[in-house]
């Protein structure tokens, strides 16, 4: 792969950018395997977390004995959210020392954690085998995944991002999100076989572990992937600039040299995640422990919308390469201000045609955002600071926003009655989000902030 060692000063914005006289030419069969190589992490990180929010109900029999069901699935999105308090650490501490040692470094080591946590999770004891002891353990594998999670997402679209052609991001970077719902699509459709398949008994007694055990040999195959990739071309202009290693970029200047770009992020992640957990976290829950739903018809329910929004994503993502990022994520916050009552009204009617409909209809608008940030978010940062800054934003809005989601709601919904609270709730989030995509520049077709132009080898 042939690529440019002149790179672009320091820039805030795509905008701003001032065109080099060299480029860096892309490597097609390369950009492919990077992309499958960070779709497959994601996939593996949201396995896990679509197995967890599917198998919320048994998991709080096993872990949070009680005779309060709500009491038991409040305890198990504790849990839940918990990983995400860590997840700035982890970013804090996996964001730096990837625009310090490099992208491909980090990653492997956010996988290795990623499959070892999951995988200790079916190997914890009962709350009747052990007592107290489960639920901390649970505790302690929930932490060492969020911890290793808070490198992940960012390090994976900036990868992916960092590989990608200009005119091109879009469609490529969807792919990390289309890996998401793989998982999610792998962990759902799991749980729904064990549950169509196995005794409520067997279920509580062994059946909830086969799932988190698979992950040990996912992460194998994830960690071999990614050991064989090279490292991104921007990356490598800003080791080649320097002519050592990379320096070590205080988190001084990862912060406060782009607070107006992090405050963006925050807002943009902070509409995509509330979205995105509340449709494939916690509508699974809320069907059947709130509206009492059948548990089979509604897996297979939210199953079916996942799986349209897989056929959709990359076309969305080439959208978004075509007509701009902001369009899209715009599109996707009008939707879910004005559409969010409709259809949740839908889903409360009950029937599955009515179910259906109105769960399809939040899933493609949650495809405006899966399909756009993976390549809006890392256009936010300059080279030098990518990784380590997308990671602190990222990770602070999902930590304080998207991973509490399952648990503010039930929590609202306990406390006021209020079966819409979940409507209010992506109401309220898209309008923040709408806020940060009319401050936003736009950055399809464009060179990354700090890169050359990267163009498609013909």
């Amino acid at each position: 792969m042939a690529s440019a060692t002149a790179v672009t000063p320091h820039l805030k914005t795509p905008r701003a950018a001032k065109a080099p006289t060299d480029a860096t030419v892309t490597d097609p069969a390369l950009v492919k395997r990077a992309v499958k190589a960070a779709a497959l992490g994601n996939a593996m990180e949201w396995f896990d977390f679509g197995v967890y929010s599917y198998i919320a109900v048994t998991l709080g029999k096993v872990f949070f004995p009680s005779g309060n069901p709500t009491a038991q699935l409040l305890s198990t999105f504790g849990a839940f959210a918990a990983a995400f308090l860590v997840r700035p650490l982890g970013g804090m501490v996996f964001g730096p020392l990837g625009d310090r040692v490099g992208r491909q470094k980090v990653l492997a080591v956010t996988m290795i954690m990623m499959a070892a946590g999951t995988f200790a999770i079916g190997l914890i004891p009962s709350y009747a085998s052990i007592g107290v002891g489960a639920p901390l353990l649970l505790l302690a594998a929930r932490l060492v995944q969020g911890f290793s999670t808070g490198g992940e997402y960012a390090g994976a679209s900036t990868f992916i991002a960092e590989y990608a052609p200009d005119k091109r991001r879009g469609f490529f970077g969807s792919w990390l999100e289309f890996g998401t719902l793989a998982g999610y699509i792998g962990g759902a459709g799991l749980v729904t076989l064990m549950t169509a398949l196995l005794s409520s008994e067997d279920l509580l007694s062994w059946g909830w572990r086969i799932p988190f055990l698979i992950a040990g040999p996912m992460g194998i195959i994830g960690l071999y992937l990614r050991m064989r990739l090279e490292e991104t071309p921007a990356f490598a202009a800003e080791v080649e600039k320097a002519e050592a290693e990379r320096p070590k970029v205080p988190l001084r200047e990862m912060v406060a040299g782009q607070w107006k770009a992090l405050l963006l992020c925050m807002g943009l992640v902070l509409v995509f995640n509330v979205t995105d957990y509340m449709l494939l976290s916690y509508m699974p829950s809320y069907l059947t422990s709130e509206l009492k739903y059948d548990e089979t018809h509604g897996l297979l329910v939210v199953l079916g919308v996942m799986a349209l929004m897989m056929i959709v994503q990359p076309f969305a993502g080439a959208l978004t390469d075509r007509v701009g990022r902001r369009p899209v994520i715009a599109a996707g916050c009008a939707g879910f201000l004005f559409l969010s009552v409709p259809a949740l009204l839908l889903i409360r009617q009950g029937s599955l045609l009515a179910v259906a409909l109105g769960m399809g209809a939040l899933g493609l608008l949650l495809v405006c955002f899966t399909a756009a940030m993976p390549a809006a978010l890392p256009a936010l940062f300059p080279t030098r600071v990518r990784y380590g800054s997308l990671s602190i934003g990222f990770n602070v809005s999902v930590s304080l926003f998207g991973g509490t989601t399952p648990l503010v709601v039930t929590a609202l919904i306990g406390a006021t009655g209020n079966m819409m609270m979940p409507a209010y709730y992506m109401m309220a989030a898209a309008v923040v989000g709408g806020f940060a995509v009319w401050r936003m520049s736009e950055s399809a077709g464009r060179p990354l902030p700090g890169s050359a132009p990267a163009v498609e080898q013909r």
